[in-house]
Parts: structure tokens; C-alpha cells; sequence
């Protein structure tokens, strides 16, 4: 695993916005597994100004979402197909036919998730998965007890993280209390993984998941065991870190030996 601490969240995000961009112009078909919520926006936002700007294109790329709420329709704007259609789709330029998200208002809600898992498979995998962290260590809806060899399935919620949500709604009551999630297996398959977190409230989940024991209570912890694995953060989300003098002497070596600095790249 690698961990890369950065002064503030442009800088996390100018970082990992590098990296995604790297992979799709090298590879303009990549599947790139897209996260919701707060933690990414940033990394969206900049790579929609690189399309804007003619420096990069999503045309052929396909994506496809970790998570949706269960019982909610896509065009409700509390859900995440709404959330990636704003944030990704139209904005990035994508296919909106090369999208997927979790039907979470199936009435099969088992079958929906063997059906996402199905569509990853055919697509041949994701090629570099988008994650953030929950305050307790979840990520995608894994929340902490979930099997590392978990597949796309409904999961609840836990309070906190409902709570956690609840900004996104008028009220707590109003947060489903369940969702439909790719697994923590089905994450793993994933060829490259950017975890990406920002905040003194993420610096617990983030020390767990980077150096903590790999335990179910941490769900992201099981990143520590992927190959090719790259945790971003800021010095706040790092402040429970061990390690970080190891951590910045490396990034520096590897930011030297590469010359790149900044986004977009050149």
C-alpha cells in the first residue's frame, strides 16, 4: 500500500485527478469504479476541466458506481444515480449508456446485485476504482463486519453513517436505512484502488485502514493486502498515522524519479 500525505484537500484531490487521468489516456476504454459522496468531488471537478479544456476525453471510458440506496428510483436527487449523473456523467462526458449503478429500487434486490456483478465481469473488470472512507473504516457500504469476500449484496446501515448522511437529506428518518453495495471482494478485483480522505474526522478510519490490523471492524483495512493500492490524504486525515516521515520520504523519491507536479498532466 502506498500513502501519499498532502497538504489540503486541492492537493488530494490535484493528486488522485492525476493518476485517473493517467489511466485514461493511456487507455481510453478503462472502466473506472466511481465513489459518491463528499471525498471525491474534488477529483471530478478537475478532470471535468481537463475535458472542458480538450486535454482529455471520456468518450469511450465506462464507469461503474459502488454503491446505491435501497428503495429510492434513480431520478430521486437523493440517490447516487442522480449524484453520478451530476457529478460524472454529464460533466466528464461519459456514455451515459456505459454508466451503471446498483438498482437499489429493484424488487429483487439480491437478483439486482448478482445482475451488477455480472455487468462488471463483462466489462472485464474495473481498472482503477475511486473510494473514500467512512468515519468507521467503511468503504463502498461495507460497513465494519462485512466478509472480505463479499459480493455486490443489501447491506444496512449503520447509525453512523446515517448520520453521517443525513446532511444530504431534510432529516436523519429521511436516510434509507439500507443499500445495495459492490462487496469488499468485488473491490478487491478491482486493478488499481485510490482511496482517497480529507479531514481531522477521517485520521482514526485512515491510521486503521493504513497500519491498524486487518480486521472486519475496519473493513477498508483488507486494502492492505491489494496489490496496487494508493491512499491520499491530507495532513489532517493523516494525523493518527504512524509512519508518516516513512511515508513522505517516499512519495519524494517517487515524485522525483517521475518529474510530474500537479494537474493536469503534461
Amino acid at each position: 500500500m502506498e500513502v501519499v500525505i498532502l497538504p489540503d484537500g486541492d492537493a488530494v484531490a490535484d493528486h488522485a485527478a492525476r493518476l485517473v487521468a493517467e489511466l485514461v489516456r493511456s487507455r481510453p476504454d478503462a472502466v473506472l469504479g466511481v465513489a459518491t459522496g463528499s471525498s471525491p468531488v474534488g477529483i471530478y471537478r478537475r478532470l471535468a476541466a481537463a475535458v472542458d479544456a480538450g486535454e482529455l476525453s471520456f468518450a469511450r471510458a465506462a464507469a461503474f458506481a459502488l454503491d446505491e440506496y435501497a428503495g429510492l428510483p434513480p431520478e430521486d436527487p437523493h440517490s447516487y444515480a442522480a449524484y453520478i449523473a451530476g457529478h460524472v456523467t454529464g460533466p466528464l462526458g461519459l456514455d451515459p449508456a456505459r454508466v451503471h449503478v446498483p438498482d437499489g429500487n429493484a424488487a429483487d434486490l439480491a437478483a439486482a446485485g448478482a445482475a451488477y456483478e455480472a455487468a462488471i465481469a463483462g466489462a472485464g473488470g474495473v481498472d482503477l476504482q475511486i473510494l473514500g472512507i467512512g468515519a468507521n473504516g467503511h468503504i463502498g457500504f461495507n460497513e465494519p463486519s462485512s466478509s472480505f469476500a463479499s459480493r455486490t449484496r443489501v447491506k444496512a446501515l449503520t447509525r453512523q453513517t446515517r448520520e453521517d448522511n443525513a446532511r444530504f437529506f431534510g432529516s436523519l428518518a429521511d436516510v434509507p436505512t439500507h443499500c445495495l453495495t459492490q462487496g469488499l471482494g468485488t473491490i478487491m478485483d478491482a486493478r488499481r484502488i485510490v482511496l482517497v480522505a480529507q479531514g481531522s474526522h477521517k485520521a482514526a478510519a485512515v491510521a486503521g485502514a493504513a497500519e491498524g490490523p486487518v480486521t472486519a471492524m475496519c473493513p477498508a483495512s483488507v486494502l492492505q493486502f491489494h496489490p496496487d493500492a494508493v491512499l491520499v490524504v491530507d495532513e489532517a486525515a493523516a494525523a493518527q498515522l504512524t509512519l508518516t516521515d516513512y511515508y513522505r520520504t517516499a512519495y519524494e523519491a517517487d515524485h522525483a524519479k517521475r518529474g510530474t507536479h500537479g494537474f493536469p498532466p503534461q
